[in-house]
């Protein structure tokens, strides 16, 4: 093939294609979109969680059905037993069955980042141009959607069978946002397991060693007065006790300092710690 006639088939498809090459020289033209922002690419990951929700609507059973079943049957099964009548151990039990329950469901957050991991989803998260604890941030801000909608399960069900709080709105409000900023906290620590762990399965069996002594060996059922002098020791200095006091007291109307400064205390700790080893893991993964 001559030049010339090169030329001319070079130059026939050029002018069949005038529209492609005018884009092309426009994409190479423009800049490229900006960098989002930490709080921009957190809320993205977390609507993200929020959605897989959606479409999955049986993972709201764990904030739905399971806490309206911890209300009845510690209310009706110990409330004659221990405080005389439902009607006034429900007053006590209520603020402290919702943060065992809140604290409970956080594990979910674990098993949510090592099903991602499983499946290969974090390979592509790591290749893109965001802020690298985005995605974990993520996470825990949409289980965030999860302890609200187990917090407003119990209250009303506890209305309903005659949990009145002193309070009054502010009281309840303040206590759910002091127990939804433990929980985030308490999150990083699963995140962690998600990430150190090979299933999901392992991230729940030991969520749950950690999780069933550490709200039951509290007081969410009982004063801790009547427990034996060396539990006692354990259960005051429990960070679920000093929350669960919080919560309680918030509800009934009062501001006790110490028991919500212990509880920020105990968050900020859990963030401190737990955080930065969760994004060594995950850049290590």
């Amino acid at each position: 093939m001559s030049t010339a006639t090169a030329k001319t088939e070079i130059g026939e498809v050029a002018l069949a294609a005038p529209d492609t090459e005018r884009l092309a020289s426009l994409l190479v033209g423009q800049e490229r979109p900006p960098r989002p922002s930490a709080l921009s690419a957190s809320l993205t990951f977390g609507w993200r969680a929020m959605l897989k929700i959606k479409h999955v609507p049986d993972q709201l059973f764990d904030v739905t059905a399971f806490p309206i079943m911890l209300v009845l049957m510690y209310t009706y099964l110990f409330g004659g037993a221990l405080a005389g009548s439902t009607e006034e151990y429900i007053q006590f039990l209520l603020p402290g069955i919702l943060v065992m329950s809140v604290v409970m469901i956080t594990m979910y957050t674990g098993v949510s980042v090592n099903t991602d991991i499983t499946k290969g989803v974090f390979d592509r998260f790591r290749t893109l141009p965001i802020w690298r604890p985005a995605p974990m941030v993520g996470y825990l801000l949409g289980d965030v959607l999860r302890y609200v909608l187990a917090s407003l399960v119990m209250l009303t069900v506890g209305m309903i069978i005659g949990f009145r709080p002193d309070g009054g709105v502010v009281g309840v409000l303040a206590g759910v946002a002091l127990l939804l900023v433990f929980a985030f906290a308490f999150s990083w620590i699963w995140t962690m397991f998600g990430l150190l762990l090979r299933s999901e399965k392992s991230v729940m069996g030991v969520s749950m060693m950690v999780i069933f002594p550490l709200t039951f060996l509290s007081n969410v059922f009982v004063d801790p007065r009547t427990m034996p002098g060396w539990l006692q020791a354990f259960v005051n200095n429990s960070p679920v006790t000093h929350l669960a006091s919080a919560v309680r007291e918030l509800m009934a109307g009062n501001w006790p300092v110490a028991d919500i400064a212990w509880s920020l205390g105990w968050a900020a700790l859990f963030v401190v710690v737990f955080g930065p080893v969760t994004m060594r893991l995950y850049n290590r993964k």
